[in-house]
């Protein structure tokens, strides 16, 4: 198993620039490719330009939340494969059903520990890794 990822794109949405930071910290010591995105609109434009293998979404974000946002990018066929994980500070049985029903695949609680964004990222960037095998 390649535990480098240099190849691996991963989307980090969330208003709060401490967040967007730290992801980015964490996941560059990871060895992943990161791009930044300030709130959902941001986001939609990203995922067109950087082709994300993970998306990391916040939840409460102005003009369009990450239940929206994530449920635009899985109605684009070109996208709706691409593992989605919430991101909030609430560790909510509501929110994490909503985020399920348009599509998310998990759902991490904020503040996150490095670990907690790699795991995430191995665990869920490994669909990622079994498709480019096969190509």
């Amino acid at each position: 198993m390649d535990a480098t990822g240099s190849d691996l794109r991963v989307l980090v949405v969330d208003d709060s620039n401490t967040i967007r930071r730290s992801a980015e910290i964490f996941l560059k010591q990871g060895g992943y490719q990161v791009f930044l995105a300030e709130d959902g609109f941001d986001a939609l434009a990203k995922v067109n330009d950087c082709k994300p293998h993970l998306i990391f979404c916040d939840i409460l974000m102005p003009r369009l939340d990450g239940y929206q946002t994530c449920a635009i990018i899985k109605r684009n066929a070109s996208f709706a494969a691409v593992p989605v994980i919430m991101l909030s500070s609430k560790d909510g049985v509501f929110d994490k059903a909503r985020g399920r029903m348009v599509g998310s695949e998990h759902y991490l609680t904020k503040p996150f520990t490095k670990d907690q964004l790699l795991q995430a990222v191995r665990q869920f960037g490994a669909k990622h890794d079994a498709q480019e095998g096969g190509v």
